[in-house]
């Protein structure tokens, strides 16, 4: 069954995380919504995680602690 991702145009937000612009939400509504298809299930502390791996604010070693500490796998 699939579930509807929160996308907030107006606001610029995703499950309530902001976006600096309309092209950034809609790129990470598209990586989310095709990873959605393969049982990949947002939250919005994966969203922050994509944001600032996008941004270049964590390193991928950084988000897999940080998958590792939420996740514990």
């Amino acid at each position: 069954m699939h579930t509807p991702l929160d996308i907030n145009r107006e606001n610029l937000t995703i499950m309530g995380v902001e976006f600096p612009d309309l092209k950034s939400l809609e790129s990470a509504a598209n990586a989310i919504g095709s990873n959605m298809f393969n049982g990949f299930k947002p939250t919005a502390e994966l969203v922050h995680l994509y944001i600032d791996l996008k941004n270049k604010l964590i390193s991928d070693s950084d988000l897999l602690a940080k998958l590792y500490l939420l996740y514990g796998k």
